[in-house]
């Protein structure tokens, strides 16, 4: 198994090919696809030639579901997927049998849907106003854009590939109006009105000579029978589309608004004043500072798990078994701005350093410079005496190895502070991975999304390991990102499954 075929079974994503009469072509297709991914999944839709013969002959053989009658594409595609969801499957990339479309193009996919999860990704054609295309194929194409359009105010230059990811789980349960061709479109103005996100990808595409091509499209009935589907949809769109698409999106304002809120109200006028009351009262001893860093603690998991911000799951795993008790220098992968929150409830023994805009927030700048958390932009060796302390009391440090929020949650170049600092102090690394903050709430993002957010407590790395990984800090710091890369796409193969 290639080391791509892993990952798209690790992501839970398949292959379909529904297929009628393509004997002259599907043993290549197949072949070819198969040597992309090792889960294929064969619809024959009622095939009268041999070409489940010849199915059945390859000397690697796909999953093959048999169709007794032609019904067609959209019934073909309707029930790989439900074969596909029953063997556990999340994704499903679909292309034609005709040889149409590249198999090659299959990672071209894969990373749009690591970089997208749970999208629908539309494998748009290249060149495809310059190709050899019949003018009843430009005007359908064409024509069905233009009804996308206006069914579900979203523009896509090809609505009539065929070459696309599908989000099985989010698909589940979408009762379609068609069968044949056409409804592999209803399935993308259904898959818009329910809120999955659409993202164009430019696939190679082969037609063959004229003579060569196959075709089941029936010019003047097909054609009626896609006009009375688009009459249909945009009447949907009216009273059902448009209503739930506006509905979604003041979801989305009420659930950040509401998050928002509960965090000022909640900082300013319960944790602020709680805080100030507490160290006012007698002298600040070393045992009211540890109380401090559990009532920060009790927030923190207050908003995760027992408040809860709308529409995000907190989850979170500690194999290792992990209990803080001893000092560490921790390192945590930089989302956004919510990443704070878990890494704080996972002990009240975590000093952070902040960034400026943190350190002197006036909501919270209270709490945390009573809580002794430090400014990073001060310098590692300027605050090094105040680290060292906290140390000896037993905190451990953590550390934004990336200095900032990623953009699009890969896992960014490591800067060689953090193992400088563990070098320094002599304490274990402690790496924590972080999951799902940066789709909640983007870098630059605006609103707040619905989506799981998951920490995990990994092993520690003690100073003679840390030199195991490389002698000098960059290539500690290296050598870490790798890692920190590799188990970020593994928690991620596993979670981008459900979402």
């Amino acid at each position: 198994m290639t080391e791509q075929q892993r990952i798209l079974r690790d992501r839970g994503i398949c292959v379909i090919i529904p297929t009628y009469n393509n004997a002259g072509t599907i043993a290549d297709v197949v072949q070819r696809s198969l040597a992309q991914c090792s889960d294929v999944i064969v619809v024959c839709d009622g095939c009268t030639d041999n070409t489940l013969q010849i199915l059945n002959n390859l000397k690697v053989k796909p999953v093959i579901v048999e169709l007794k009658k032609n019904s067609g594409k959209g019934s073909a595609l309707k029930t790989g997927f439900k074969y596909a969801l029953d063997k556990g499957f999340a994704y499903a990339i679909t292309l034609d049998g005709d040889a149409q479309h590249y198999p090659e193009d299959i990672p071209i996919l894969l990373a749009a849907n690591q970089k997208h999860p749970g999208a629908l990704i539309v494998g748009e054609r290249k060149d495809l106003e310059s190709a050899d295309r019949s003018s009843g194929s430009k005007f359908a194409n064409s024509f069905s854009n233009f009804w996308f359009a206006v069914q579900t105010g979203r523009y896509l230059k090809d609505t009539q590939t065929g070459y696309r990811l599908y989000p099985l789980k989010k698909l589940r349960g979408l009762c379609l109006l068609t069968s044949r061709y056409e409804a592999e479109l209803e399935l993308m103005v259904f898959a818009s009105w329910h809120g999955v996100k659409l993202v164009n990808e430019q696939v190679n595409v082969f037609y063959p000579p004229r003579e060569e091509r196959v075709s089941h499209f029936r010019p003047g009935r097909d054609f009626i029978r896609i006009s009375i589907l688009n009459t249909i949809l945009c009447v949907l769109a009216l009273v059902y589309g448009l209503p739930l698409t506006l509905f979604r999106g003041l979801l989305a304002v009420l659930r950040t608004i509401y998050s928002l809120l509960f965090f000022i109200i909640t900082s300013m006028f319960v944790m602020t004043p709680l805080i100030y009351i507490y160290l006012s009262i007698g002298k600040i001893t070393e045992k009211k500072k540890y109380n401090l860093h559990r009532i920060i603690q009790f927030m923190a998991r207050f908003v995760l798990i027992r408040h809860g911000i709308p529409g995000i799951k907190y989850s979170q795993s500690n194999t290792s078994n992990e209990d803080f008790s001893r000092p560490a220098v921790i390192i945590c992968n930089h989302q956004s701005h919510l990443d704070l929150v878990p890494l704080l409830a996972a002990s009240e023994k975590i000093i952070v350093l902040t960034a400026d805009w943190v350190w002197n927030n006036p909501i919270y700048k209270y709490a945390i410079r009573n809580a002794e958390f430090l400014p990073a932009s001060s310098g590692v060796e300027n605050i090094l005496p105040q680290l060292k302390s906290l140390v000896s009391r037993g905190y451990s440090i953590a550390v934004y190895p990336e200095g900032t929020r990623s953009l699009d949650c890969s896992i960014g170049r490591f800067h060689q502070g953090a193992f400088y600092l563990a070098q320094t102090l002599d304490v274990d690394v402690l790496p924590l991975i972080l999951y799902g903050s940066g789709h909640a709430l983007p870098k630059h993002g605006r609103l707040m999304k619905r989506w799981p957010i998951h920490m995990e407590i990994d092993q520690r790395i003690s100073p003679e390991s840390m030199v195991e990984m490389g002698e000098t800090l960059r290539e500690q710091a290296s050598s870490m990102r790798k890692y920190y890369k590799e188990r970020y796409a593994q928690i991620a193969n596993r979670i981008e499954q459900y979402v």
